[in-house]
């Protein structure tokens, strides 16, 4: 709901703060008081395209806040959380207009772009009126209006979602077709090169195993025969034998030493038993060490081999393996491919064949609904003094989409075989307006999130015709607001709240205001608005009938 509008310095509007409320609220005054001034400056605030100059003359900017009241589950709750504005029950809109032309606009006191301030207004007001461009009268938007009036939302979702899946199933299917074509361009790469990866075998950790062992043999190589000349020295031709043969000298002669001998026996005892024991680690490093040349060959072979591929396939040497049976999976996918391609193609015919279903289903209920939807407007339009009129709701194939396969256009024609035709193109001023109010009328879905305008949407018609446009605004404001620019007193007498726009003059400036009646003062309003500027007592007694009801 609207709750508030203040205007500063906007147009001929020097100050102005409005208080509306629930139900029906109407605005009237004469003509060129300002009352599209109003609409212009809540437009203004709302983001929508307008007049340029609405800087009031002699001010450097002009400002423009609107409060509305946001209940839980309104859609306008999304979108600030979505922008990552503060939220609440409480929205507030500001817009700047500069004396350079700038426009600044804030949501509860943050700055916003345009397209924020716009998708906002788009779930906060709707307006109507002789040169509605939108809204009821754009054929973009009748399929949804037809699907609310229907309340079909069980039927909608399912061919949302059957549509999710049909896409989902086509994206399946090109992904593996893409993938197949692809792999079908380097076939021969890729069996060449498993093939060659097969044969080769590399495992991980296999190249630094590979590189110690050439390393060793080829260090065996050079120090081998200085051990092998270490191992004679320390054995009986060398060390070993000498201090054997000074072994046997010395026992020979140690009963006649007197015991001198038998510490120098110990020792050389001792150090016959390490003697051993390092000629015994000699040779077995000189074991160790003995290799075949042809080994140390095919180590190397191997290790440049593992080498030689790795710098081929730009990785790793151990991650050779891994990248192996990533190419095996690849010629997998292109053996198993037309089978794959085949699975994928059942999918999508299913989903398919799901979503005509579910879009078939939707266009019979929607056909039904729609002649529903002609029959209440029929009723709508007899006491709207259009009982000639026939509308129709044309349901017709379309392409495909989330929302089903039809298109949806509102046509009419006012008078008995006339040709039909849009809302816009055939209806004139006075009747295009009941024509949108008859609509809203049907349309309307209990208490409204939106707040509805209706600009001069009764213009051209009076007495019954006029009473019943009223009757109709009265009973869309039931549970919702509704505002209304009004010059019909027949309108006038059905709000539940009224405003008069008034145009003055003080020190040589025109300026705009509005002022709340009371109920006395609605009696002179619409007995003005009855008999004009010279109110008679019969004018008043006629404005007190109509507000009597």
């Amino acid at each position: 709901m609207l709750r508030a509008l203040e205007i500063r310095d906007m147009l001929i509007i020097d100050r102005l703060e409005l208080a509306f409320r629930p139900g029906l609220n109407v605005l009237t005054g004469e003509t060129g008081a300002g009352k599209s001034i109003l609409l212009d400056c809540l437009g203004f605030v709302l983001g929508w395209r307008g007049r340029a100059d609405l800087v009031r003359k002699g001010a450097a900017q002009g400002e423009v806040t609107a409060v509305f009241d946001l209940p839980a589950g309104h859609p306008a709750h999304a979108i600030i959380a979505d922008a990552g504005l503060p939220g609440g029950d409480e929205l507030i809109l500001r817009r700047v207009n500069g004396g350079d032309g700038r426009k600044t606009a804030f949501v509860n006191d943050r700055r916003v772009s345009g397209e924020v301030l716009r998708s906002l207004s788009e779930t906060l007001v709707e307006l109507h009126g002789q040169q509605d461009d939108g809204g009821l009268l754009n054929p973009r938007g009748h399929r949804a209006m037809l699907d609310a009036f229907a309340g079909h939302e069980d039927l909608l979702a399912a061919v949302r979602a059957a549509w999710q899946g049909r896409a989902e199933a086509r994206r399946r299917l090109g992904a593996a077709e893409a993938a197949l074509a692809e792999v079908r361009g380097e076939e021969a790469f890729l069996r060449h090169a498993v093939a060659e990866l097969d044969k080769l075998d590399p495992r991980p950790g296999e190249e630094a195993e590979l590189d110690r062992r050439r390393r060793l043999m080829q260090g065996a190589e050079r120090i081998r025969a200085d051990v092998a000349r270490a191992l004679q020295a320390l054995g009986l031709e060398g060390a070993e034998g000498a201090m054997r043969d000074a072994d046997r000298w010395l026992q020979g002669v140690a009963d006649r030493a007197e015991g001198q001998l038998d510490a120098p026996l110990a020792a050389l005892d001792r150090a016959l038993i390490e003697l051993g024991e390092a000629a015994q680690g000699v040779e077995e490093a000189l074991e160790a060490l003995s290799f075949d040349p042809h080994a140390l060959e095919a180590c190397e072979e191997r290790l440049f081999a593992i080498r030689a591929l790795a710098r081929k396939h730009e990785v790793l040497a151990d991650d050779l393996g891994g990248f192996a049976e990533g190419l095996r999976a690849r010629l997998q996918a292109l053996d198993g491919g037309e089978g794959n391609l085949r699975a994928l193609g059942a999918v999508l015919a299913a989903a398919e064949a799901e979503y005509a279903a579910a879009a078939q289903k939707l266009g019979a209920a929607r056909h039904a609904a729609a002649a529903r939807l002609d029959t209440a407007m029929g009723a709508e339009l007899a006491p709207l003094r259009m009982e000639r009129a026939v509308f129709t709701t044309q349901v017709t194939p379309g392409d495909p989409g989330p929302e089903g396969s039809d298109a949806v256009a509102f046509s009419v024609a006012t008078n008995p075989g006339a040709p039909a035709g849009p809302l816009n193109k055939i209806a004139s001023g006075g009747e295009l307006s009941r024509f949108l109010l008859a609509l809203k009328v049907v349309l309307a879905r209990g208490a409204d999130a939106l707040v509805l305008i209706f600009d001069e949407i009764d213009r051209g018609v009076g007495g019954a015709t006029a009473d019943a446009v009223g009757r109709r605004l009265a009973r869309l404001a039931e549970g919702a607001q509704v505002l209304v620019v009004t010059h019909s007193p027949q309108v006038a007498a059905r709000g539940g709240h009224h405003w008069r726009v008034e145009k003055r003059v003080q020190g040589g400036m025109t300026t705009s205001t509005v002022v709340p009646l009371a109920e006395g003062e609605r009696v002179d309003e619409i007995a003005r608005m009855i008999s004009g500027a010279e109110v008679s007592a019969a004018a008043r007694a006629a404005a007190e009938a109509l507000l009597a009801g």
